[in-house]
């Protein structure tokens, strides 16, 4: 059962008065009490450093810090806890796969391949890279709908291929995309690996990294309900292997010495160099234990019945237009009204207390497929009721014809 009454008094953020209708969760997540909480406790009563001290509080800091590591192996269902990295966000998980995977394995003239929706942070490091070995990088088209259009996919595939990197939802439209049967593809065709961005599906739907068959899947710890500074790369264990690490420092070598070669920690060590976010990869368990007791079914569930219900409010405004207008999608509706400025009414929006977001979304080559500036951008969580997209229609509504005076 989902009690939307209990879980909005999970969340101190909504309890205050005059809360804002918050719709804004594709960018960041609110935070439940059990996470604010955990924080709170281990820098007031626990704080102490991990996998250094043989006193209790370190051993105990890293005895709750390596069961976040053990509870994302069961998340996610990789096979072992080693393909767990802990990075500082998915964009950063990304660079890691492409300054240490990317430069020792992409050679001039192999290809990468990427969708034109994609966030910033899965294109830039690749354009980087690609800048860097004189590699190409394609492009897989969209359609109408802002879905993947397989069949272009497919006659990008080839033996040059040596990377292929997709969103599993695209944040600037909610696309969720069929990474399943495009990584079959992959491996059909080419001996290519798979990175897949899923920083917008991870808290929305089950994920099952062995299922996908995916190499590489990367996301954030903020947009699942956890705390900021915090990200995941998961990668098979042969491949992190293989992978050179990209930072020197404390915590990530075996031997230090000026008379022979520094050796390292196997992975994922390796990858951790330095004092890592204790606290916030500590409360990251307490996150994802808040949505297992919901259950991610019962997410996906609650948060489609939500999307069906706000689309159809919306296309029901005139000269309204939905950017992605597909069955296949996420919790997230990005939208244009013709003649008016995004950014104009989502600052009458602020002013009933209503949080959108505008803008192109780290997103600019999605803009220009649809040949749009920007877009507005409403996102659900596991907070969102049906009374907040009431009032969001009704407020959208009451500024539309505000600015069209």
């Amino acid at each position: 059962m989902f009690d939307i009454d209990k879980i909005k008094k999970d969340f101190p953020y909504l309890l205050q008065e005059n809360a804002y209708v918050y719709l804004d969760t594709a960018a960041t997540s609110l935070k439940p009490k059990s996470v604010i909480d955990s924080l709170n406790h281990f820098y007031k009563n626990e704080y102490a450093t991990v996998h250094r001290g043989i006193y209790a509080p370190s051993k105990k800091a890293t005895i709750r810090y390596d069961e976040t590591r053990n509870k994302l192996k069961s998340f996610i269902n990789a096979k072992s806890s080693n393909e767990i990295v802990f990075t500082k966000g998915a964009t950063d998980s990304i660079n890691l796969v492409a300054l240490s995977f990317g430069k020792k394995n992409i050679s001039q003239s192999d290809e990468i391949i990427i969708i034109e929706t994609e966030h910033h942070s899965n294109i830039v490091p690749w354009q980087m890279l690609c800048k860097e070995k004189n590699a190409i990088l394609k492009v897989a088209k969209v359609n109408e709908n802002a879905e993947i259009d397989i069949d272009y996919f497919k006659t990008l595939l080839s033996d040059k291929t040596k990377l292929v990197c997709i969103a599993h939802m695209a944040n600037s439209t909610g696309i969720i995309h069929p990474v399943k049967e495009i990584i079959k593809e992959v491996r059909s065709k080419t001996s290519a690996l798979v990175l897949v961005d899923g920083a917008q599906a991870i808290a929305h739907q089950k994920v099952d990294v062995q299922d996908l068959d995916s190499d590489f899947y990367v996301f954030s710890s903020h947009k699942m309900y956890g705390p900021t500074g915090v990200g995941v790369l998961y990668a098979k264990e042969d491949i992190l292997e293989m992978m050179p690490p990209i930072q020197g420092g404390g915590d990530m070598i075996e031997t230090v010495s000026f008379n022979q070669e520094t050796t390292y920690q196997k992975a994922p060590l390796k990858f951790e160099a330095g004092t890592p976010n204790i606290a916030a990869i500590i409360a990251f368990k307490d996150a994802m234990d808040y949505l297992e007791t919901i259950g991610m079914d019962n997410i996906y569930k609650r948060e489609k019945e939500l999307l069906n219900y706000a689309t159809s409010k919306l296309k029901e405004i005139k000269n309204l237009k939905i950017i992605g207008d597909s069955k296949n999608k996420g919790s997230v509706i990005s939208f244009i009204i013709k003649d008016l400025h995004p950014m104009d009414v989502a600052t009458f929006l602020d002013m009933k207390k209503i949080a959108i977001r505008t803008g192109h979304h780290c997103a600019q080559p999605t803009m220009q497929r649809f040949n749009v500036e920007s877009t507005l951008r409403i996102s659900f969580g596991i907070y969102t009721t049906f009374e907040d997209i009431d009032y969001f229609i009704n407020s959208l509504k009451e500024v539309i014809a505000k600015l069209s005076t």
